[in-house]
């Protein structure tokens, strides 16, 4: 694997620079994190990175096990996130960091599997955000050929009764959930979405594609399958696409191994039947565009990511495009203003 799968390698991304495509379109990036991990991902390298040009009006920062609790209950330690990310947003909110609303939306995690003690533990992300806490993201992405996912999830849990119990207090708190998982499980958020219709479910990633391991040569089939699953899923009406976070190496376009990044003319057309299909079935309002920053910042800079989705979005009308771009995250997630 190359090096280059640290997020934030300058000098390789800095070799692409490229006029801003429609500078004065509002954006809303319903996904990105913020962390502390391996490298440091804070607000002052996030604003860096949106900062390039692009129209960034709003954000939504979604989990990714940063800054949990030291102490307490261990199914409360998740808050920890919640009120870090909180703070965070308020410093953003002053206006002294620019005009953009940092995680104005939070998506946050909780154990479902925990079944009814799961109520405490989403009251207590709403109490330390009551203002822009809008939902839950349990991963469930499980695969043989891909290393464990950060939540551990076992086979088949979108199916467990447990789960299921826990994923009720969703509809009854208002909340909606965020799904990452890989195209072989997409059926199985499909089931899960039709037993529980008053949840509104974003399906992350264009449902996780996977490019690596037996899946590698076998694109064409790969797809077949994930459109297949794709078109069951988009039926459900109360299920929302997020279109984006498939330039990571797990996708199998091995941008993260060049030496030189790919330029927005590039992503767009390797990519172009995933993002095309996807909003062919779903609708532009059932769909927003998104950075999944800074983990597909290992294949390309934040201004090339969004050239990208305005090339993708080049045939759509003015009003379509205002809600790949902006008013689907903004409306899914009832970010005020």
């Amino acid at each position: 694997m190359s090096s280059r799968e640290t997020p934030g390698d300058a000098v390789w991304l800095e070799q692409v620079q490229e006029e801003i495509l429609e500078p004065a379109l509002p954006i809303c990036d319903p996904h990105h994190h913020l962390w502390e991990h391996a490298n440091r991902y804070l607000l002052d390298e996030f604003l860096s990175d949106t900062g390039s040009g692009h129209n960034l009006v709003s954000t939504v920062f979604v989990e990714c096990a940063a800054f949990y609790r030291n102490d307490g209950p261990p199914e409360m330690r998740f808050v920890g996130e919640t009120e870090f990310v909180q703070g965070v947003a308020a410093m953003a909110a002053s206006g002294r960091y620019g005009h953009t609303r940092v995680a104005a939306g939070i998506v946050s995690r909780a154990d479902l599997s925990g079944g009814d003690a799961v109520r405490a533990v989403l009251e207590a992300h709403r109490a330390a955000s009551p203002n822009r806490f809008r939902g839950i993201r349990h991963v469930t992405a499980q695969n043989a050929c891909m290393p464990p996912s950060h939540t551990d999830p076992s086979s088949g849990l979108l199916a467990d009764p447990g789960f299921r119990k826990g994923f009720a207090h969703l509809a009854e708190l208002e909340l909606c959930f965020d799904a990452w998982l890989y195209h072989p499980q997409i059926d199985e958020l499909t089931e899960l979405a039709r037993a529980f219709p008053g949840v509104t479910i974003i399906l992350d990633h264009l449902g996780g594609p996977i490019g690596v391991g037996p899946y590698a040569e076998k694109k064409r089939e790969v797809f077949a399958a994930w459109r297949k699953s794709i078109d069951r899923i988009a039926a459900c009406p109360n299920v929302v696409a997020k279109l984006g976070g498939i330039h990571m190496p797990l996708n199998g376009f091995g941008w993260e191994e060049q030496n030189r990044p790919p330029s927005s003319y590039d992503l767009a057309e390797a990519t172009r039947d995933f993002y095309l299909h996807t909003i062919e079935r779903f609708g532009p309002d059932r769909c927003m565009f998104e950075s999944n920053f800074p983990v597909d910042k290992v294949s390309c800079s934040y201004a090339v990511l969004w050239n990208s989705f305005k090339r993708l979005a080049a045939g759509f009308s003015p009003g379509e495009k205002a809600s790949l771009f902006h008013d689907t995250a903004a409306r899914v997630y009832r970010l005020e203003g």
